[in-house]
């Protein structure tokens, strides 16, 4: 693998990041242009300029990633060129930008989360997200049955651990794409928005437990359980997830009275000033970074958390909204989507038996969500279009799918680990997902007849322009006006 021009330095990645924004904003506006989401954009944009597409089938891309995966090729610029497991300012940067781009995306609908709405669709978002989790488990645990000559199925013990990591990985819902398309729409507000986000996070929790009961009992299965002699390894075991996870809830929720009331002090006496954004955004990295470091729990769910925190003070939080969203939709966010086409996806090396599993997979995946949340949104008499939205937007996947497919690939599950090769099923899934749920949610509410503009504290339609001018490209800045307060 080649670069012209190797990045390790600062600057180089400076220039990443130019490269990234522009294809992003190209991408953007002709997807804006044609009636498809921005986001949807983005994603393709990764694809193009990253090794996916023109490097690893055609010889030459704009920007490489080192994936061992053995793919050759050239690139304008090479993110990871030492080929050591030390840090790059390639490779590595783009991740922290991305992962400050999905936690900034979480924080922001936690802060556009209305508790009110949030009670009354509580029972709802709970079944909802059971159901997002069964039924691909299900399915995925089925479709594995006639694939045993790729290591599943009951032939062994092992293989049928390695059927139910793949139901398992079905199971992960990402809502980063679907919060983004939900403000496009300007939906995320609704009853029907704020539902399929709380079902998501409550589907992601779900998942992290259910990831490690399984490896618990596959790793207690193959001979080698995790004696208990430090936190760590109490955190290991499948109880100790549960009792983290609890404690997380609890410990974060207590804090939140305590957060609530200190800015709701600090919005008496500092209104509408920079230093409520600042705070909150620490508030938002010190949530996320406990959630996952020290209780085991996703990242994303700490920055949703902390957002709903902090929704509570009404004028505050939507200051914060205001100037978070700015930031996000100029340059995180538009990194993090992007960099799903440049990292995530790989077409070399492919086995045509694990390939052809692989679409099957994503079949079930896609269907399993659709089906299983879509009848349980019914059940609460939704109506068939909302029903399909509801199992639509939790249809998309993203890093929870990739993290628990790394859990699952990893040497320590012995015998019952998957394959690597079977990442190619969860990049097509990401790669499928995240193209069809904009779309298809793009389609669904061009359906609603209702084209009113929102009403105070609804969401829904876009608010004109101020002086008839052109709309920022924020979604909630169009909502909110925030391109006029930022032109003075």
């Amino acid at each position: 693998m080649k670069g012209i021009f190797a990045i390790d330095s600062g600057l180089g990645f400076v220039v990443i990041l130019a490269l990234i924004l522009l294809f992003t904003k190209v991408f953007g506006l002709i997807f804006r242009k044609i009636g498809l989401p921005q986001v949807l954009g983005y994603i393709i944009a990764g694809i193009l300029i990253g090794p996916a597409i023109f490097g690893e089938l055609c010889g030459f891309s704009l920007i490489g990633v080192d994936k061992s995966n053995g793919a050759e090729y050239t690139s304008l610029f090479l993110l990871n060129s030492n080929g050591e497991e030390t840090f790059s300012l390639g490779k590595d940067g783009l991740e922290i930008f991305s992962k400050i781009g999905v936690l900034l995306l979480m924080f922001s609908t936690g802060l556009e989360t209305n508790l009110q709405d949030l009670k009354k669709t509580g029972v709802a978002a709970i079944l909802i997200a059971c159901a997002g989790v069964v039924v691909p488990l299900i399915l995925g645990f089925a479709i594995s049955m006639p694939f045993g000559n790729i290591g599943l199925g009951f032939n062994e013990t092992a293989n049928i651990y390695r059927s139910i990591f793949i139901g398992t990985i079905l199971t992960a819902t990402s809502v980063a794409i679907t919060v983004s398309v939900l403000k496009e729409l300007g939906k995320i507000n609704t009853k029907l928005g704020t539902t399929i986000v709380s079902a998501a996070i409550i589907d992601d929790v779900i998942g992290i437990v259910l990831l490690s009961v399984v490896t618990g009992i596959a790793k207690a299965s193959a001979g080698d359980p995790v004696p208990v002699t430090d936190f760590a390894s109490f955190k290991a075991q499948w109880w100790g997830t549960l009792i983290m996870i609890v404690a997380f809830f609890v410990v974060a929720i207590g804090l939140g009275f305590g957060v609530s009331y200190l800015f709701k002090w600090l919005d008496k006496k500092w209104p509408t000033t920079r230093r409520i954004p600042v705070f909150s955004l620490a508030v938002c990295f010190i949530y996320s970074w406990a959630a996952e470091e020290i209780f085991g729990v996703a990242d994303i769910t700490g920055a949703f958390l902390a957002g709903v925190v902090l929704s509570t003070v009404h004028r505050a939080s939507a200051y914060t909204n205001s100037k978070i969203e700015v930031n996000t939709y100029t340059m995180f966010a538009p990194v993090f989507f992007a960099n799903i086409g440049i990292s995530s996806i790989s077409f070399a090396g492919l086995d045509p038996k694990v390939l052809l599993f692989a679409v099957l997979a994503v079949l079930m995946g896609l269907i399993g969500k659709i089906v299983g949340c879509g009848a349980v949104a019914k059940g609460f008499k939704y109506n068939w279009r909302e029903s399909a939205i509801a199992g639509v937007g939790m249809m998309a996947r993203g890093e929870v799918a990739l993290i628990v497919t790394a859990t699952v690939t990893n040497e320590a599950l012995g015998a019952s680990a998957l394959p690597q090769e079977f990442m190619i099923m969860t990049v097509l899934l990401i790669l499928v997902s995240s193209i069809l749920t904009p779309i298809l949610l793009k389609v669904l509410y061009g359906k609603d007849k209702n084209k009113q503009l929102p009403e105070s504290g609804e969401g829904g339609g876009e608010a004109p322009a101020p002086d008839g001018g052109e709309t920022t490209d924020t979604p909630l800045a169009e909502n909110l006006g925030v391109g006029e307060e930022v032109n003075k």
